[in-house]
């Protein structure tokens, strides 16, 4: 998926299902979920972590 945007984020909280809360550098809270590798691997997340979150086009307030 080329079109997605890739950004710097902190997670600050969790929600059920391998859902996060997670607020960009530029303060936008997103909800974002795992996909691939760190799902496979059962990577744990914590709040206070940073991530790369990759924005979906079609709605930016989600992603992954």
């Amino acid at each position: 998926m080329g079109s997605d945007k890739t950004v710097a984020a902190t997670v600050v909280g969790e929600r059920p299902n391998a859902v996060f809360e997670v607020v960009l550098d530029t303060r936008q809270t997103v909800r974002a979920h795992l996909v691939g590798e760190a799902e496979r691997n059962f990577v744990r997340l914590v709040p206070g972590d940073r991530v790369e979150v990759e924005l979906m086009p079609h709605d930016p307030t989600r992603g992954r």
